[in-house]
């Protein structure tokens, strides 16, 4: 079977949220684990990663140095983080296999995401980024050419776009790298924001993408059997903080759509995650799966987890 998993960008950090390297490190090695039972296991793995922690440390260096070195571009910092995390990635995955007995390879892409560059995103951004700044720090970093907005009583902020992802451009490297066996790291952060100029040629552009709709898209495009969205619940829950709170199991496209739109899962959190193993059901035919990442094996057998299918058979 082959399966892509997506990791939340805190997965990667401690479970306080500090994101110290040592602290990263000993995050990727912990998550390792049960991604290399499944490789053992005989299946294909592609995963991909969030980095919202770790770009937020670039973003407040570059406010830090704004006044002494130009800041670093958004599409640049989402690329430094994929390479870091599948650098991390690739010595805690190949270590966990081989404590198996296996010898399966990991492989890590620096892969760019396609987006359209008239989305409207670009003409009025509005994703929130970063921290909240005095007036006058949020000045020096305009004078580069970011948007911000003052948010009352807290402070300016700074603003991009969040257009949708349209192809992940390397995914043909992925699909050949799995193909020869590889444990593939791939599309994190949504991938490096990418357009396509009038000449043909392509160029990186500040955006940041939606990681599990990116996700939906390269697990579409490298033909998964299965998407899992890994979170830190067991499985999507309805009327989430009430008594009547229940979990989500297995569902059709249609019946999670009508979840969805009774619920409004809320955009930050739970809305895409939702909306990304919806989608991969919808329109590969695949099984999308949002589950706890020490449980994804037993998601995947069908014994606990939220379960996007195309459509539950009727009983017989």
């Amino acid at each position: 079977m082959r399966i892509v998993i997506a990791l939340g960008g805190n997965a990667m950090t401690s479970s306080d949220g500090s994101a110290r390297p040592e602290d990263q490190a000993r995050a990727v090695a912990e998550a390792a684990e049960p991604v290399a039972d499944l490789v053992v296991a005989g299946h294909d793995v592609l995963l991909t990663h969030g980095n919202g922690p770790q770009v937020g440390n670039l973003l407040l260096k570059n406010e830090l140095a704004a006044s002494v070195v130009p800041p670093v571009p958004l599409d640049w910092c989402g690329a430094q983080t994929q390479a870091t995390i599948g650098a991390l990635m690739l010595s805690a995955l190949d270590g966990a296999l081989a404590r198996r007995g296996s010898d399966r390879r990991s492989a890590a892409l620096v892969s760019r995401t396609l987006v359209d560059a008239a989305d409207p995103g670009f003409t009025a951004p509005t994703k929130p980024i970063g921290r909240y700044l005095p007036e006058a720090e949020a000045r020096v970093l305009i004078e580069h050419g970011q948007h911000f907005v003052e948010v009352p009583d807290r402070g300016w902020r700074r603003v991009v776009a969040s257009p949708e992802p349209l192809e992940c451009l390397d995914g043909p490297a992925a699909d050949t790298l799995l193909a020869q066996g590889y444990l593939v790291v791939c599309s994190g952060g949504g991938g490096i924001p990418t357009v396509r100029r009038s000449d043909g040629t392509l160029a990186g552009i500040e955006a940041v993408i939606d990681k599990d709709l990116t996700a939906s898209l390269i697990a579409r495009q490298t033909s998964a059997d299965v998407l899992v969205i890994a979170t830190d619940v067991d499985s999507a829950v309805t009327d989430w903080g009430t008594p009547h709170a229940r979990p989500i199991g297995e569902v059709s496209v249609a019946e999670m759509r009508a979840i969805s739109r009774d619920q409004g899962f809320a955009a930050g959190s739970m809305g895409p995650k939702i909306e990304a193993v919806t989608r991969f059901a919808e329109q590969s035919g695949g099984t999308g799966i949002i589950t706890s990442l020490t449980r994804i094996a037993q998601a995947i057998d069908g014994h606990i987890g939220t379960r996007v299918v195309p459509a539950v058979p009727a009983p017989r």
